[in-house]
């Protein structure tokens, strides 16, 4: 019985990181086939939002940006090193943690994938106030960014209760 419940909380587990991966590759491969298509990297623009392809070699939202080949394999290893400790946290959590840990870990995969594949990650969701723009990101990025939300929502407001 406790076997059964453990294959279905992994394979539950798997599904959500794949869903996560295919829907962030298929997004990518969309935008990144469009601006070969229209030979320019701007694809869509309106009032508030953008899609536009900028090849990203740094961190999240472009931080950390470098075109030293070392430097970027050096930061793509710590990189990796931050998904297994994800991973190894996934295991540890349950309930709506482990959900959360699963969103960072799915988003992370989806980017280390493009760090391994293009050298780069490709962001294009540029949402923009006038002249202010947001950084440009991805749909890894949103599903890693609302894991880490549901982590600290988490440790603020429910530290000394279990969520399942």
């Amino acid at each position: 019985m406790i076997l059964t419940r453990t294959n279905k909380e992994f394979y539950k587990n798997i599904l959500i990181v794949s869903l996560i991966f295919i829907i962030d590759r298929v997004s990518k491969l969309y935008v990144i086939n469009l601006s070969k298509l229209n030979s320019d990297i701007e694809i869509f623009s309106s009032s508030f939002l953008n899609i536009i392809v900028v090849w990203n070699k740094g961190a999240a939202f472009g931080l950390f940006s470098f075109n030293e080949n070392d430097l970027y394999n050096i930061f793509s290893g710590f990189i990796l090193l931050v998904i297994i400790i994800v991973l190894i946290l996934v295991f540890k959590s349950k309930g709506v943690k482990r959900l959360s840990y699963l969103l960072v870990f799915g988003g992370a995969i989806g980017n280390f994938y493009d760090r391994i594949i293009y050298k780069a990650v490709p962001d294009f969701i540029d949402f923009h106030v006038g002249n202010f723009h947001w950084f440009v990101f991805n749909v890894a990025d949103i599903f890693i960014s609302i894991g880490v939300l549901c982590l600290i929502l988490i440790e603020l407001f429910y530290k000394n209760y279990e969520i399942e």
